[in-house]
């Protein structure tokens, strides 16, 4: 049972392996700034995808087929954008293996 229990503060803000510490060098900025862009666009793409959904749901009983279609390329171009940060984070960790820097991301 002891297992199951951890300290929020050493894993936060203290500890070897803490989320928020500062960073010691250029590979550390880098990697921070890696890890906060791809949150930030799984964050949008979540926005996006729900935008274009709910546009979908309230164009379906109108006679307006722009709103529809308009919705349509929401999804669609948060959909290409999944699959454009998705190669560029497998891109990030295959150079991060290639340079030496394995925990780049």
């Amino acid at each position: 049972m002891n297992k199951l229990a951890f300290s929020i503060g050493d894993a936060f803000l203290g500890g070897p392996s803490s989320v928020f510490k500062s960073p010691t060098g250029i590979s550390e900025i880098v990697s921070l700034f890696l890890r906060v862009a791809f949150a930030l666009a799984g964050i949008i793409l979540l926005f996006f995808i729900v935008l274009g959904g709910i546009g979908m749901i309230s164009s379906a009983g109108q006679n307006d087929p722009g709103k529809a279609e308009q919705s349509k390329k929401t999804i669609t171009s948060a959909i290409i954008g999944f699959i454009i940060v998705f190669a560029s984070y497998w891109i990030v960790k295959l150079v991060g293996q290639l340079l030496g820097i394995p925990n780049i991301i």
